[in-house]
């Protein structure tokens, strides 16, 4: 907190001493000041673009488990389609997200943006949780006949929890990312217009101070995402996993 209220007087001083214009570097006062008299437009904006972002998280949370999942079972098919994975993974999503907005409805174009930032973390970080049992514990279980349904629903799972949570974390922010890259391709305006064109409209109306104001906006949701997953993580771990424990010890 006091780094951040340092933060603040500096950038004030800053744009006091200088006598700098909103236009090139509004204060933290006025942008403040925005945040709170056009809370009506920026609000609508964030929750369109934080529906975006749930509906990405979902999608990349349901498809990339059960992929892992898919790909634990068969090492063939982990082979054959991790690759095409990995691809959709490095292409950046700017480039994809035009494309989708000639093939698909606007919406589900942002949507499916969200979706492939965010699905690669989860994918691999499962994939890798799975793939990093115990060799011991494996093989009493073999011992015992347990059946492949068994052995991944009592020790497979339930050691590749943390990984699984680890890239939901990481997923949460980048559909997020995601969603206002998507939101920016898109362009569209209207009541159902995302934080990303509220601040796109804003430079081009050199409203700089609503534009501060949204990325305030962008920067806390993000924040929020990762503060709730990161306390869904500590919830579903702090009575057996290490990394939850050395917390509450």
């Amino acid at each position: 907190m006091l780094v951040l209220a340092a933060g603040l007087v500096a950038w004030d001083l800053v744009v006091r001493l200088n006598d700098l214009p909103p236009y090139v570097l509004p204060g933290p006062g006025l942008v403040f000041r925005t945040l709170v008299a056009d809370h009506g437009i920026l609000m609508n904006s964030l929750l369109t673009t934080l529906w975006t972002t749930f509906e990405g998280f979902v999608a990349a949370a349901i498809g990339g488990i059960a992929l892992a999942l898919l790909f634990n079972q068969s090492r063939w098919l982990e082979i054959s389609l991790l690759p095409y994975a990995i691809v959709l993974q490095v292409t950046p999503v700017i480039a994809i997200a035009p494309l989708l907005l000639i093939y698909l409805p606007q919406q589900t174009a942002v949507i499916v943006c969200a979706w492939i930032v965010a699905f690669f973390p989860v994918l691999s970080n499962t994939t890798l949780g799975l793939n990093s049992v115990d060799r011991n514990l494996a093989g009493l279980f073999q011992l015992y006949g347990a059946s492949r349904l068994q052995t991944l629903r009592y020790l497979k799972l339930p050691a590749a929890l943390p990984h699984i949570l680890g890239g939901l974390r990481i997923a949460g922010g980048l559909s997020l990312i995601g969603a206002v890259v998507a939101e920016i391709a898109a362009g569209s305006a209207g009541a159902g217009s995302g934080l990303a064109y509220r601040i796109a409209e804003s430079g081009y109306r050199l409203n700089i101070p609503r534009m501060f104001a949204a990325l305030l906006l962008l920067s806390a949701a993000g924040i929020v995402i990762y503060m709730l997953l990161a306390l869904l993580s500590h919830l579903l771990l702090r009575r057996w996993h290490e990394s939850a424990l050395r917390k509450d010890t």
